[in-house]
């Protein structure tokens, strides 16, 4: 007999996967915002200090870059409370874990950003009296945000997508939230085809909302 798709048993526990996409999301800001501030403040320390500094930032971001997201996670949440003692929830974990991903990805995006502004506009800031630090306020910030907003829109999709690996350590966001039902009900073909079609037409949506995001902004300076 042939495989009979059936439904019914995904629908009474959709809950979980709805719970589970918000979970997701939520995840995926909080990390996006964390992961944000870590990248800006190293890409502006990046471009203003020596060599030395730059050497340590850039062995962070070739770390990171060069490490599964999945060993991370597992460092993260069973191998620093071995060495050291501390405690906290796989949720925790995971956020630390993905915000330290993410600003490692966006130390380069913004320290792209940063040394794409015209010197043009750097000199007429110097020319008026502004500060270095009014320079970089004023001047470098917005134009980098402007130049770096697609960039940073994509890494907040990709991260999205990335938070399907917290079900390694039982976070319970959208995939784990679809194991829980196959363990539970063995309708493996149909909770990965909702899923798939939550994350399809989440991710959508959310690009949808990004790009808006970004024609308004770019028209608005």
């Amino acid at each position: 007999m042939g495989y009979t798709l059936n439904f019914n048993l995904i629908w009474r526990h959709f809950d979980k996967l709805w719970g589970g996409l918000l979970l997701s999301l939520e995840l995926a800001v909080i990390s996006i915002a964390i992961g944000i501030v870590i990248g800006l403040l190293l890409a502006v320390w990046y471009v203003s200090a020596g060599r030395a500094v730059r050497t340590v930032i850039a062995a962070y971001v070739e770390f990171i870059r060069n490490v599964p997201l999945i060993l991370l996670v597992y460092l993260v949440f069973y191998g620093l409370p071995t060495v050291v003692d501390i405690a906290y929830s796989a949720q925790t974990s995971f956020i630390a874990t993905l915000s330290l991903y993410s600003g490692a990805y966006l130390v380069e995006v913004f320290r792209s950003g940063l040394e794409a502004v015209p010197r043009g506009q750097l000199d007429a800031g110097k020319a008026i009296g502004l500060t270095p630090w009014q320079r970089l306020v004023h001047v470098r910030l917005p134009t980098m945000l402007r130049i770096t907003l697609p960039a940073l829109s994509n890494t907040f999709l990709s991260l999205f997508k990335d938070t399907s690996v917290a079900s390694v350590i039982s976070v319970p966001e959208l995939t784990y939230g679809a194991q829980w039902i196959n363990f539970n009900t063995f309708r493996i073909v149909e909770v990965y085809l909702v899923v798939t079609a939550m994350y399809l037409l989440t991710g959508y949506a959310l690009l949808y909302a990004l790009r808006l995001v970004e024609r308004r902004f770019r028209a608005a300076h």
